[in-house]
C-alpha cells in the first residue's frame, strides 16, 4: 500500500453529506496536484497509466482516497470526492469521485451533495429567501447542473440534470448462480445494467441485500468486455460500472414507481436509489414506453429513501436522455484527520 506522503501538516480536512441516505465526503483543501486541462484528464491522473476506475494505480491522490475510506477513518460504504478546479468559467467547480474501489466518472448523489455544500458554504452565493441556485460543476462524464432549492434561506431539495443518458443494449444474456437472466444497460454519465430482481427469484428488500450484492457482483463480471458496454469518449467511461436490480411497486398517480438497490464497484450498495442510476432507468422506462411524457419516476433505495426523476421534454431518447433527478441532501459534520507516524496501521484497511 502506498504511503500518504502529500498529507498537510496538520492533517486534513472534511465536509460529510448524505444524499437520500449515501454518504459523500468532500475534500475541499489540501489536495495534492491533480495535473490536467480537465476534469477528466485529472481523472485519468488520479487512475494513472494501465489503472481503472475499480483498479487505480497508487499515487498521491489514490492514497489519500485510501486514507479517507479505508477504516478506521472510513468503512466499505464511504464515497467522497476531492474539490479540483473546473474546465473552464461556465462552471463553479470540479470534483473528481471516489468510493471503496476507486475513482467513478459520474455521481448523482455526489453531485446533488456538492452543490448543497457549495451554496451552504457560501461558495455559490444565495441569498436569503425562497429561490432556486443553479451551480454547475464538471465531472468526469461531462459538465452537470444542480438546482439547491432554497426556502426561507435553508436548503430543502436539490435537483440535477444529468449528461445524456442513452439506451445502449437490450435483453442480454447473462449466466448468473441463479441461472441465466436478461441484463439491459444504458450509459448516463457511467454504463449500468439492469436486471428485474424477479428474474433471480429476489425481492428488493434488506434481507436479501447478500444475495443481491452477489448477483451484482456476477452480473458485473459477466459483462466485463462486452461491446455495448464501451464508451466512444475512451475506456475511463467504458465498462459496467453499476448493476441495477430493481422491481415494481403500483404506479403513482404521477407515474411508475420503482424499488431498486445499486451494487457498484466490487459488491458496493449505494444506500441511496443511485443518482445517475435513475437516469439509466428513465432512459430505458422511456424506451420500452412505460414513462410517458410528462411523468414522473418514484425510485425507492432499499433504505426507503426516495429520488423523483423525469425526461425534459423535447429530449431525444436516441441521441441521448436528458433528465432530472431530484432528492434530499444534508450535511451530517466535519472532520480533521490526521496521519500518526507511529500508526502501524497507516492509511488503514477494509474488511
Amino acid at each position: 500500500m502506498p504511503a500518504v506522503t502529500a498529507l498537510p501538516a496538520d492533517g486534513i480536512r472534511v465536509i460529510d453529506y448524505h444524499t437520500a441516505g449515501e454518504p459523500f465526503r468532500i475534500v475541499a483543501e489540501g489536495l495534492p496536484p491533480a495535473p490536467g486541462d480537465t476534469v477528466a484528464e485529472r481523472c485519468a491522473t488520479a487512475v494513472g497509466p494501465g489503472g481503472s476506475g475499480t483498479a487505480p494505480r497508487p499515487g498521491p491522490l489514490d492514497a489519500l482516497r485510501r486514507l479517507l475510506v479505508q477504516e478506521p477513518r472510513g468503512h466499505a460504504g464511504m464515497y467522497g470526492g476531492f474539490v479540483v478546479p473546473p474546465d473552464d468559467d461556465g462552471a463553479h467547480l470540479g470534483v473528481l469521485f471516489w468510493h471503496k474501489d476507486g475513482f467513478s466518472t459520474a455521481c448523482g448523489h455526489g453531485t446533488m451533495a456538492l452543490a448543497a455544500w457549495a451554496v451552504d458554504s457560501g461558495l455559490v452565493p444565495a441569498g436569503d429567501g425562497d429561490r432556486d441556485v443553479p451551480v454547475r460543476v464538471d465531472v468526469p462524464s461531462g459538465r452537470v447542473t444542480a438546482t439547491v432549492h432554497r426556502t426561507a434561506g435553508r436548503t430543502t431539495g436539490v435537483t440535477f440534470r444529468n449528461v445524456p443518458a442513452r439506451v445502449t443494449a437490450r435483453r442480454i444474456p447473462v449466466a448468473t448462480g441463479r441461472g441465466i437472466v436478461e441484463a439491459d444497460l444504458a450509459h448516463a454519465g457511467a454504463c449500468y445494467a439492469s436486471v428485474p430482481a424477479r428474474e433471480l427469484g429476489l425481492t428488493v428488500d434488506r434481507a436479501s441485500l447478500p444475495e443481491l450484492v452477489r448477483a451484482g457482483r456476477e452480473i458485473r463480471s459477466a459483462l466485463a468486455g462486452h461491446p455495448a458496454t464501451w464508451h466512444p469518449d475512451g475506456p475511463l467511461l467504458s465498462g459496467v460500472y453499476g448493476v441495477i436490480l430493481h422491481e415494481d411497486l403500483p404506479d403513482t398517480p404521477r407515474g411508475p414507481r420503482q424499488r431498486n438497490v445499486t451494487v457498484f464497484a466490487d459488491g458496493q450498495i449505494d444506500r441511496s436509489p443511485c443518482g445517475s442510476g435513475t437516469s439509466a432507468r428513465l432512459a430505458l422506462l422511456t424506451d420500452e414506453g412505460l414513462l410517458k411524457d410528462g411523468q414522473v419516476l418514484t425510485h425507492e433505495s432499499v433504505a426507503g429513501t426516495v429520488f423523483t426523476g423525469r425526461a425534459l421534454p423535447g429530449s431525444d431518447p436516441v441521441g441521448g436522455l436528458v433528465t432530472e433527478v431530484t432528492g434530499t441532501a444534508h450535511r451530517t459534520g466535519t472532520a480533521h484527520f490526521t496521519l500518526d507516524p507511529d500508526d502501524t496501521l497507516g492509511a488503514g484497511f477494509q474488511l
